[in-house]
Order: structure tokens, then C-alpha cells, then sequence
């Protein structure tokens, strides 16, 4: 059996046709819309055809032969499938306004006519519910802050690291535009000394010098960031074993530009000498690429 699959799912409305259009660049076979029931012949069948990498897009348009899927994702990680999960995820105000916009009809709609928002959002709510257990499962991206520039330059990082090994991702975020949905740990650093306050440090980010000398000087931060890390030393080998692909931790300030930029930088650089790391700045790659 080949040895490496993407499977591409999540909400609907967050991103997953953009997903596929950058595993289409990295040079991946792409379907989308593929039934469970037809996924183990169809990889068998490329299997015998070429050796070529594949990525599949399964979602909540399966209908009632999505619970097939875990079971069957598992059924071919015991046959030697190096398999990666990738779920898109969204909040459902940016799910709401993202449906308005393109006006196209949520699959799990039942009417006829174009829906109600309250229609809407009670599809949504069916789908996490369908959804729960592959989410679960998998490495979640949350895209409600991203441009489809950033969600393409995320999948790509991801699936360029080695599949048999666990990737570290670090991500700063700001509490301000709303926490991010797809950590695995979360914590907050809002209580610790903040640049902002300091006029020569305000319009600087946690990559600066200047910020970095400021934050390495204070008691309280270095604290919290050995705190953090022996968490990861203690817990990293244990994730390691359950076949983790991924493991996201992600740092909230208040503004996602001083002290959850430096413990990102900081930490992914402790980790990596041992371990594959990405580092992620919600609010300064958006900044950046807008």
C-alpha cells in the first residue's frame, strides 16, 4: 500500500477547496468529495497505477456514510498508511458571514429556498455534531482569521515536515480579536509585563531587539516560559506515542503582538533541537500579508 495520504476535512465554508489548491502545488493528487465507502479501493487502485501522494477532501456532503470514515482511516493506518488529518475549522460568526457573502447554500440545508440565517446556523450546528469525532482526530487549522494567502502558506509548511514525526506548532494569537480554535493548549499571558506600555517599545513586535531584551528581563515572563516548557518536556513523549502528527500550542496576549510573539519565538526555538517546529503569528502574518 502507498505510504502517505492527506485527508482534508472540516466545516464547510472554511477553507478546504483552498487547502487542496495548495496540496495540488506541493504535488499531490487531489480529490474532493470522495465517499468513504469508495476511499480503501480508490487508494488501492492508485497504489497499483503509481506511486504518487494523495490528498482527499471528505466532508459532511458524505451524509450518513461519514461515520464510516474514522473507522476506516484507522483500518488503513494498521495496513502501513502514513496518514495526515488535516480539519478546517471556523468560528460560526465568520462561517454566517462567509455563507452571506457568497450566497451559496450550506450542503446540510433542509430547504428549498436560500437560507435564514437562523436555518443557517442550525446546519452548522448539525455538522460540528457530525464532525465531532474527525476533529477530534486531527490537526485543526482555524481559518477565521486567515487569508486564503496565509491558509496556503500554512498547509504547505505542515505537510513539507516529515509525516512520522511530530510537529510542534507554536502560534500567537491576540485575545482581542477572539481566542483561536485550534490549539491543542492554550495559555494565557496577558497577566505579564507588557511592552505596550512602554512608548519606545509600543510600535515594535516580540521579534524586535529591543522588546526581546525587555521581556528576557523580566522575572515573571522567564518564569511562565520554563513553566510552559516543562509542561511540553513532561508531556512531548507521551503525545509522541499516541501517533501524534501534530501538536498545536498556542499563547494569547491582548494584542498578539509583544509577549505571545516572544514566548513563541522563544519556545520554538528551546524545542527545536529536538523536535520539528512551526511557528504561526495570527495577527502579525495577517498584518503582514494585508
Amino acid at each position: 500500500m502507498m505510504t502517505e495520504l492527506v485527508v482534508v476535512t472540516g466545516m464547510s465554508g472554511s477553507g478546504k477547496s483552498i487547502a487542496l489548491h495548495a496540496l495540488e502545488d506541493a504535488g499531490y493528487f487531489c480529490v474532493d468529495n470522495l465517499p468513504p465507502e469508495l476511499l480503501e479501493p480508490f487508494i488501492v487502485l492508485e497504489d497499483r497505477r503509481s506511486e504518487r501522494k494523495l490528498a482527499i477532501a471528505i466532508d459532511a456532503r458524505s451524509g450518513e456514510s461519514l461515520p464510516q470514515l474514522p473507522l476506516l482511516l484507522h483500518g488503513l493506518q494498521d495496513k502501513g498508511l502514513t496518514l495526515r488529518l488535516l480539519f478546517l475549522d471556523a468560528s460560526d460568526h465568520t462561517l454566517v458571514r462567509r455563507f452571506s457573502e457568497t450566497r451559496r447554500r450550506h450542503p446540510l440545508s433542509q430547504h428549498d429556498e436560500r437560507d435564514s440565517q437562523h436555518a443557517l446556523m442550525q446546519a452548522i450546528a448539525r455538522e460540528r455534531e457530525w464532525l465531532a469525532d474527525l476533529r477530534e482526530r486531527s490537526h485543526v487549522i482555524d481559518t477565521s482569521y486567515l487569508r486564503p494567502s496565509q491558509l496556503l502558506a500554512t498547509v504547505k509548511a505542515l505537510i513539507a515536515l516529515p509525516a512520522t514525526q511530530l510537529t510542534l506548532v507554536f502560534e500567537s494569537f491576540a485575545f482581542k480579536r477572539g481566542v483561536t480554535l485550534d490549539a491543542d493548549y492554550m495559555f494565557d499571558v496577558r497577566m505579564l509585563p507588557n511592552p505596550h506600555y512602554e512608548p519606545q517599545l509600543r510600535p515594535l513586535t516580540g521579534r524586535d531587539q529591543p522588546v526581546i531584551e525587555f521581556l528576557d528581563a523580566q522575572p515573571e515572563v522567564q518564569r511562565m516560559r520554563e513553566q510552559i516548557a516543562g509542561f511540553l518536556r513532561s508531556w512531548l513523549p507521551a503525545l509522541a506515542r499516541d501517533h501524534r502528527n501534530y501538536v498545536t500550542v498556542a499563547i494569547g496576549c491582548t494584542g498578539g503582538q509583544h509577549r505571545s510573539v516572544y514566548l513563541v519565538e522563544k519556545l520554538a526555538a528551546q524545542f527545536g533541537a529536538e523536535w520539528q517546529t512551526l511557528r504561526r503569528h495570527r495577527e502579525l502574518d495577517a498584518a503582514h500579508q494585508g
